[in-house]
């Protein structure tokens, strides 16, 4: 019996401001686009997912490739996971500052090395190995947020600003897939936050934490506040009470309460099972999102 994909995609959790709702909203339709190409075509949830969140990556609208969050010494330095529910192979990125799309690098780990993780020097190493060209780190930086950097410094100066108050931009990008053979897949990607100490890794790229797939349980991609998501491992929370028989929707609002009750976090999640039922949730003012079935499409900001 046929099966019929879905592909769900986020570009972040926050108080998205209304001048900048138009741009995300695109940004993640233009995204859905790209990876439903991949699934209309017959291709898999891997290939649907990877190519969803390069289009963010591209898109400096969101804290993932060019444009992405300075650290503290006004570099971008990115995080990203790829994870394959049908084999459980992975593949992550932590801390690159040469490469344009770090979800295709992970790519490559998750397809070519007996490795899961490769961070730094030794990931952009890896990547060269495999074809993929590196950039020099300042081609990554917009002037956009040299500026936001600076006030955020200037801030600090006065007092010890908030690094991970919900009001401020969590753009982090993410996608999960069922594809026509009925297998899943999710991806994430991230510059982390603003401000951050360099070396400091989120949960975007971390198995289980902000990006997990299974067949047998759920594909799942988050966004917000790392520490906390971390802490909870909670993508692999969530997966595991999709496999308890719990449907996607009510887990994913689920995952979001707990992260708030246990830790006081906030951010958003998206959630697929291996039967295409779907939950997409969030706890900040807002999250961009879209979701495209054979039967639907569909796209927002808050839900």
């Amino acid at each position: 019996m046929p099966i019929d994909p879905v592909l769900l995609v986020h570009g972040g959790a926050w108080a998205i401001p209304d001048d900048m709702v138009d741009t995300h909203l695109a940004g993640v339709r233009a995204a859905m686009a790209a990876g439903w190409r991949v699934l209309a075509a017959g291709g898999d949830a891997l290939d649907a997912v990877e190519e969803a969140v390069v289009v963010m990556e591209d898109d400096e609208t969101f804290d993932a490739g060019r444009g992405s969050f300075l650290n503290r010494d006004g570099k971008v330095q990115l995080d990203a996971l790829i994870m394959d529910g049908a084999t459980l192979r992975a593949g992550g990125v932590g801390c690159v500052e040469r490469l344009r799309n770090p979800v295709r690098a992970a790519r490559k780990i998750l397809s070519e090395s007996p490795h899961v993780y490769f961070v730094a020097e030794g990931a952009e190493r890896f990547a060269a190995e495999h074809g993929i060209a590196l950039c020099k780190n300042e081609d990554l930086v917009i002037a956009r947020e040299v500026k936001r950097l600076q006030e955020a410094q200037a801030k600090g100066a006065e007092g010890q600003p908030d690094l991970f108050a919900p009001t401020d931009s969590h753009d982090t990008v993410g996608a999960v897939a069922l594809d026509g053979s009925g297998n899943i897949a999710a991806a994430t990607s991230t510059g982390g936050t603003l401000n951050k100490a360099p070396g400091r890794l989120g949960d975007s790229s971390l198995i289980g934490c902000g990006c997990y797939a299974d067949n047998k349980t759920a594909a799942a991609s988050t966004t917000g506040w790392g520490e906390p998501i971390m802490k909870l491992v909670l993508a692999k929370w969530a997966a595991d009470r999709v496999a308890a028989g719990n449907l996607p929707e009510w887990v994913a609002a689920e995952a979001i309460h707990y992260l708030e009750a246990r830790l006081q976090g906030h951010g958003g999640m998206i959630l697929l099972d291996a039967r295409g039922r779907f939950g997409i949730a969030h706890n900040t003012p807002r999250m961009a999102w879209a979701v495209k079935t054979g039967k639907q499409e569909s796209s927002g900001i808050s839900r």
